[in-house]
């Protein structure tokens, strides 16, 4: 059933929000301004989460983040920064994380309550720009960005923290588009007149009306950054010309090497006693920093100090004396006075990671890359922005859009819209499933021969299936169909192990390189063919997630699965 709106949420590390719009109006989408409340008036708010003593939602966003500043030490929980923990991790259902505290909480309940709180305050939101008209979330087709680096299990990891918050059902899931951070940001920006971005002389003609136009979009969050190639097709399609890139140093890294100046400047036992007992102005002071360090002016900055660091430092020693030697930086007037110079520095190692993993593409044959586009809340830093200018302003052009921050959200609303709007992807890994077939002695090893029960078939098992190759370009509804029967004429289920493996080809599931990544099962209740049965596969590697479909042709009974990543 068609839907009324689409609702996309952007989960960041640093800072989350959504976008929305009615299916009848594609045109006008919207977006909340958050923190008004608390003097603040921003697009999208902090992505951390406060419970109560007992473990029970308390707050998200600015509300947690004023709320934990208030109560300074307490029992409360406060989490922020944690999208980090799926990046690059062993991800299972029961994976735990912990608070500023170092008291550990499950994983899936602090994203799975985040989400939640994200989908009330949009229902609210809608309800607000109807009159109040009350919409569930059955109404919306719910669409929630992942970065495209990211490992499958962590992108199945937030299908089931979305399930679990509420913003769909099991039964209803097809309802939940899983869309990648930097393909969202690119169907935003490619339909974007050249006043939509922060660049002068820029053509006339948008980019989706060139087709042929390559460009690059990196989207630089607080955590990752986010990097895909894409070309322009007829008719406003995007066809992905290099498998996604990135890596983990966005604006969050700058944001660690100011705190680890602090750090060395107060001396690591008074810091660590500090942050201990009052994370509140800490997470305050961090706050600051990350909106300083977007300043668009090329000057120093001033991040204010606040009552018990100064108070604790001062009992040891003045505190002009902790940055007599601490070069850019000093003490002013009741602030932390940062040289702009040093701020570079703070930007630096981030910066050449992205210049590296852009350059790598650029020396990719056949790839010809027009534009440069930067997306994300730490694309808004001017030091950042020169950077990319100084490396590769004479090779292309580089843009950002109005309002980097909402790119992402943005995109994923006309994503929700038309979800094969990105015609085709390169896929990043060699894909395939564990199969048997008759024995051959010419070709297969004497070790995987079997017989099945009845002795009246030889087969070799373990044989890899290979379904997609790394580096090949696979369409958006391109699904491989494949009929299997049963080795034993009694057999009631069939089971399907999926694996993966960098080299583009191999022969059996247990080559060196190759790893499993989940199995599903179908059943065969009626046997009464014997082996004279058959089960139709199918399966598409286009999409966001690895779908596959079974359907035992005997009892008629059709199956669909997302394969399941995660480790028990």
């Amino acid at each position: 059933m068609t839907t009324s709106w689409v609702i996309a949420i952007d989960f960041g590390t640093a800072y989350s929000g959504y976008c929305f719009c009615a299916r009848s109006n594609p045109s006008d989408i919207r977006s909340p301004r958050w923190g008004e409340s608390d003097g603040v008036k921003s697009l999208k708010t902090p992505t951390c989460i406060l419970f109560d003593e007992d473990g029970e939602f308390m707050d998200f966003g600015y509300e947690a983040l004023m709320e934990y500043k208030r109560m300074g030490q307490n029992n409360k929980s406060f989490f922020n920064h944690f999208k980090m923990q799926l990046y690059n991790k062993n991800i299972n259902r029961n994976m735990m994380i912990s608070d500023s505290y170092g008291k550990p909480m499950g994983a899936m309940k602090v994203f799975s309550e985040s989400l939640r709180y994200l989908k009330e305050h949009a229902l609210n939101m809608i309800s607000e720009h109807t009159c109040g008209t009350t919409f569930s979330a059955s109404d919306v087709t719910w669409v929630l960005t992942v970065p495209a680096i990211w490992n499958p299990a962590a992108k199945q990891f937030m299908r089931e923290a979305a399930i679990e918050g509420g913003l769909v059902t099991e039964t209803d899931s097809s309802k939940l588009i899983i869309a990648l951070e930097p393909e969202a940001a690119s169907v935003w920006c490619k339909q974007l007149p050249s006043d939509g971005f922060i660049s002068e002389g820029l053509d006339k003609e948008i980019l989706e009306k060139k087709p042929g136009t390559q460009y690059i979009v990196v989207d630089c969050g607080g955590g990752t950054v986010d990097i895909t190639v894409h070309q322009v097709l007829d008719g406003g399609l995007l066809k992905e010309l290099h498998k996604a890139s990135g890596n983990d140093m966005g604006g969050g890294t700058v944001d660690a090497k100011f705190k680890n100046l602090l750090r060395d400047t107060f001396g690591a036992d008074f810091w660590d006693i500090y942050e201990k007992k009052h994370p509140s102005e800490v997470q305050r002071m961090m706050f600051d920093f990350t909106t300083f360090k977007c300043t668009k002016n090329k000057k120093d900055v001033y991040i204010p100090c606040h009552y018990n660091l100064s108070t604790l430092a001062q009992k040891k020693q003045d505190m002009c004396r902790f940055f007599w030697d601490v070069q850019g930086v000093s003490w002013s007037d009741g602030s932390i006075k940062i040289s702009f110079l040093k701020l570079k520095e703070f930007f630096r190692e981030s910066v050449d990671k992205i210049v590296q993993d852009i350059r790598a593409i650029l020396h990719t044959p056949e790839i010809h890359i027009d534009y440069i586009l930067l997306v994300g809340g730490y694309a808004s830093c001017r030091i950042l922005q020169d950077e990319m200018e100084k490396q590769f302003g004479s090779q292309c052009r580089i843009m950002c859009p109005v309002d980097a921050q909402l790119a992402v959200a943005k995109g994923a609303v006309l994503y929700g819209l038309n979800p094969k709007i990105v015609a085709s992807r390169v896929s990043a890994l060699t894909y395939g499933i564990a199969t048997a077939c008759q024995f051959d002695p010419a070709i297969h090893k004497v070790e995987k021969r079997r017989e099945n029960q009845t002795k009246d078939y030889v087969y070799c098992e373990d044989l890899f299936h290979r379904f997609v190759q790394k580096g090949q370009s696979v369409l958006c509804d391109q699904a491989e169909e494949l009929i299997f029967i049963p080795v034993n004429s009694d057999q009631t289920a069939m089971t399907f192990q999926f694996y993966s493996t960098e080299k583009p080809d191999a022969m059996y599931v247990d080559d060196s390189g190759m790893k499993e990544m989940g199995q599903f099962q179908v059943n065969m209740p009626d046997i009464s063919k014997g082996r004279n049965r058959e089960v139709k596969f199918e399966i598409s590697f286009g999409l966001t997630e690895i779908q596959a479909t079974a359907t035992d042709m005997t009892s008629n009974e059709r199956k669909s699965v997302r394969l399941d990543f995660m480790t028990e």
